[in-house]
């Protein structure tokens, strides 16, 4: 042990092993070089070989330039400082507010008091009002608003559902594969197990019945209480959409072996091929057909702020639902989420917004559906973009964009260029991706950060990024690299 560790209480043999073995590919070694790269051209850098960097490692829309939807920002100006709403002549007449905008600040200020006191634990009660009322229209079933929890994006609602479930080193969570790491990396620092289940690349990364069914029989035979099956519908890093079928299928077999559905959905406006379809709806539609064998199912449903043609990451809104989960449990998940005190307030209020946006004869309409159209278009143009130029790229195999913010081509890679990463003690997704970064100022992410089948290779962009101009230096990179390797 070195000297200056004995200095301290805390070194890196003794802190807790389940933190340093998680990983989180997203902001890992990759993002960090590109960061150092991006304060090195702020100060004026004239040695590296591009100007700008590129995060399309991370799906984070407003720093790459998607524009807050206006009535959202509008609205929330007015929360943080409410002496505008004495100026109401000034806000129509001068700055370009409507009056919807000052009517729904006024009464969201009315359900919160202020956004800088706390709230409820599980959310301000009139939120989830407009929440479950969103839930019922989207789905066409009742909602409630007791079982909504407002969360600080999805991400704090994953969490605290997995602190529920994860009862011992032996729980097992069935986990798509490739997946977001947000859960493979939770589970490691609850020290439980990750079942991964692996989802069909051949069938537009479907979700495969077979393969949680083997991945379940698997974890079983392995003594894992496995408790839940985690699906993210439309798919990170993937864009796939679940038919019907398949999500009646995955409700089925949760029902046989008593898995709790955890249902990513944040990605559900970003659909670009097929339709969204809820668990929620497809869970309640099954019930009704067969009141007896669904009754017990368990299904957490979540939804964030952060995507989609809202983009608001760094406001932190989210929610998730609870269905059919037993009351003394639900008294514990209350419990879990008040030890965090509450969800921070404006971005409860953000949450409020998108779920109950300007509607059609209201007068923030107009310029809200026309923001919300261009993003959307916007994104499809460049997913469309970024897909064809990999099918023009040697090596290369990508899926039809279907839709969240991401693509996740296979990369097939020359012997050689699989040597030079051996030497430098990486994997060859992520020498393509260090050497895509130096060369590019594009930050992608290499495939095992979400995981991958075994000898295959991939990286997950976003095409988040505006103009199409960065799409060429990968194409121009992807054919030097292959040469150079060849």
């Amino acid at each position: 042990m070195s000297s200056t560790a004995q200095l301290r209480s805390l070194n890196i043999n003794n802190i807790n092993p389940h933190v340093k073995k998680a990983k989180y590919a997203v902001r890992g070694e990759l993002a960090v070089r590109s960061e150092e790269y991006r304060a090195k051209l702020a100060k004026g850098a004239t040695d590296i070989p591009f100007e700008k960097i590129i995060s399309a490692n991370i799906g984070n829309p407003q720093q790459l330039d998607q524009k807050p939807i206006t009535f959202f920002r509008q609205v929330l100006s007015l929360l943080e400082y409410p002496p505008l709403l004495e100026h109401e002549d000034l806000l129509l007449n001068q700055l370009g507010y409507k009056s919807d905008v000052i009517e729904r600040a006024r009464w969201l200020l009315k359900t919160v008091g202020s956004v800088g006191a706390y709230s409820a634990s599980a959310g301000a009660v009139g939120i989830k009002d407009s929440v479950a009322r969103f839930i019922e229209e989207r789905d066409g079933h009742p909602a409630d608003p007791k079982d909504i929890y407002l969360s600080a994006g999805a991400s704090s609602g994953v969490n605290t559902l997995l602190h529920i479930i994860c009862a011992s080193p032996n729980t097992g969570v069935l986990v798509p594969i490739p997946q977001y790491p947000l859960y493979t990396a939770s589970l490691s620092v609850l020290n439980a197990e990750c079942v991964p289940y692996y989802l069909d690349e051949s069938k537009g990364w479907g979700t495969d019945l077979e393969a949680i069914k083997s991945a379940y029989k698997k974890s079983e035979e392995e003594g894992i209480d496995t408790r839940a099956i985690v699906i993210i519908n439309p798919g990170n890093p993937t864009g796939a959409s679940l038919s019907e079928e398949d999500i009646k299928a995955v409700i089925e077999f949760a029902a046989e072996k008593k898995l709790v559905v955890m249902a990513d959905e944040v990605y559900q406006t970003n659909v670009f091929i097929g339709k969204f379809h809820s668990f929620k709806s497809v869970l309640r539609n099954m019930q009704k057909d067969d009141p007896e064998k669904y009754k017990y199912v368990e299904l957490a449903s979540l939804h964030s702020v952060s995507k989609g043609m809202v983009g608001e990451c760094g406001h932190r809104g989210g929610y998730f639902e609870l269905v059919g989960f037993d009351p003394e449990v639900v008294e514990q998940i209350y419990k879990f989420v008040s030890i965090s005190l509450c969800a921070p307030v404006i971005g409860q209020c953000l949450v409020e917004l998108m779920v109950n946006p300007p509607k059609e004869g209201q007068p923030s309409y107009a310029l809200y559906k026309q923001e919300w159209d261009g993003i959307f278009s916007g994104l499809q143009k460049r997913a469309t973009a970024l897909y064809e130029a990999f099918k023009e790229m040697e090596g290369v195999e990508c899926q039809d964009p279907q839709g969240s913010m991401y693509l996740f081509p296979t990369i097939n890679l020359p012997p050689k260029a699989v040597e030079a990463a051996k030497k430098e003690g990486r994997s060859p997704d992520e020498f393509y991706a260090f050497r895509l970064l130096d060369a590019t100022g594009v930050c992608v992410v290499p495939g095992a950060g979400f995981g991958q089948k075994e000898n295959t290779l991939h990286f997950r962009t976003t095409f988040l990024a505006p103009g199409t101009e960065w799409v060429g230096r990968i194409t121009k990179f992807h054919k030097d690299f292959m040469d150079e390797f060849r």
